[in-house]
């Protein structure tokens, strides 16, 4: 998603959360902050529009915390200076594992958020949920 050009054309603002215990985990992190800006096609939508969240919830770092109680608490959106999330205006993207899935699922519900199914209009969608380890 973060590397096709139409992503950047349909939204303002790309927010992506990176969620790992462990800091080592944060494989894309290099990429995503010093790759894609610099790419050709994509690297102005990236450097003007992406914003990258990384969090972990094992180790010290300058990000700590679920994903879910980073947006409950409202810390994520106080971090990265947007206002909270919005079924009105935002969209999500989810992916990771059941668990993830699971507690994302029931936050984005609870804020009126519609689940998408078969290409149906919704305000989030589950891509892909991984096994837990």
């Amino acid at each position: 998603m973060i590397k096709d050009p139409e992503t950047y054309e349909r939204f303002e603002k790309v927010v992506l959360l990176h969620g790992c215990r462990r800091v080592a985990e944060l494989a894309y992190g290099e990429m995503i902050t010093e790759k894609l800006p610099n790419d050709e096609l994509i690297g102005e939508y990236v450097r003007n529009q992406l914003i990258y969240y990384p969090t972990v919830t094992r180790d010290p770092f300058r990000n700590r915390g679920r994903i879910t109680d980073l947006i409950t608490s409202g810390k994520l959106f106080a971090d990265i200076g947007l206002a909270s999330l919005d079924p009105a205006h935002d969209r999500v993207m989810i992916c990771g594992s059941p668990a993830l899935v699971t507690d994302t699922r029931a936050l984005l519900s609870g804020k009126g958020f519609v689940e998408g199914n078969h290409g149906e209009p919704a305000q989030f969608v589950v891509e892909k949920a991984f096994a837990e380890r």
